[in-house]
């Protein structure tokens, strides 16, 4: 997790010591607030810990899709199977068609 207590630095900073962050990014697994006079800029973080981060937003993402769907069956908006894989068929032959 940010800590904006220490995890804010100058991007030159970040640009003098280069290999001493890279170090700290991939040994703490947080991401690093750079700012440009003053104010925040950019947001470095280590390759690991943004797969993670990536991986957690698309289950995230997934979740509120599964939640929406079953919401749609409890209000009854929902179709026959035969129904959507006609609809399947139609789009499929029309971009054959193509």
């Amino acid at each position: 997790m940010l800590d904006l207590t220490n995890d804010i630095d100058s991007l030159s900073e970040f640009k003098r010591r280069t290999p001493e962050f890279i170090r700290r990014l991939k040994a703490e697994g947080r991401p690093v607030v750079l700012t440009v006079n003053g104010k925040a800029e950019v947001v470095v973080q280590d390759a690991a810990s943004y797969q993670r981060l990536v991986e957690i937003a698309e289950r995230v993402e997934r979740m509120d899709a599964l939640r929406a769907s079953l919401e749609d069956m409890k209000a009854g908006r929902v179709s026959p199977a035969e129904d959507m894989l006609a609809e399947m068929r139609r789009i499929l032959d029309a971009k054959k068609a193509r």
